[in-house]
């Protein structure tokens, strides 16, 4: 048998004690991740997306969503990644980080391949359907949402208005027609 002098011993409790400690963090990041339950809604009439954790609403953004030619898709997703500066690849293109990436800082990549929630190079598409089909944000609202979202979370992209769009967005406001009236005066209807 082999004997274990009091600083071997002494040793050997420290490192389970240190090991009981680091499993015991590990299970409260668990938990606390798990009590909070994160959404994201777009909806792609509203063009606008909101965060939603423990079934409340914390922000809504403008977006921007993809164009006729290249609608964004539809249905439920998961978040896979986050990426930090990353580099633009489509069709045969790649465009390092930079001020010219289409992309821009950041990056939310979804479980439908191919697509996320990403920044732009072209901020006055924000609110028109003007992309690929990835949904875009302005670089500082994207940066918020960045730090709030993990890999995970879930993303519901919604192609028609319905009961939990209107009541996350609001209801949909009717068109305003401006008819000139021959003395030069304007009315507005509804």
């Amino acid at each position: 048998m082999r004997q274990i002098d009091g600083s071997s011993e002494l040793k050997a409790k420290a490192r389970l004690v240190l090991a009981i400690l680091v499993l015991a963090a590990a299970r409260v990041h668990a938990q606390e991740t798990e009590s909070s339950l994160r959404q994201i809604l777009v909806s792609l009439p509203d063009r606008k997306l909101a965060l939603i954790e423990d079934g409340q609403v914390k922000k809504v953004y403008s977006v921007a969503v993809g164009k006729d030619s290249s609608p964004s898709p539809t249905g439920t997703f998961k978040i896979v990644n986050r990426l930090t500066n990353p580099t633009y690849y489509h069709k045969g293109q790649v465009i390092p980080q930079g001020p010219l990436n289409p992309i821009g800082n950041r990056w939310i990549g979804l479980s439908q391949k191919g697509y996320g929630i990403h920044g732009t190079n072209a901020p006055r598409s924000i609110g028109k359907a003007a992309s690929h089909g990835c949904i875009r944000m302005s670089r500082k609202d994207l940066e918020e949402l960045f730090t709030m979202v993990r890999p995970g979370d879930v993303v519901e992209i919604r192609g028609e208005r319905d009961q939990q769009t209107a009541a996350v967005f609001g209801t949909q406001a009717e068109p305003v027609v401006v008819a000139t009236i021959e003395n030069g005066t304007s009315t507005a209807t509804r």
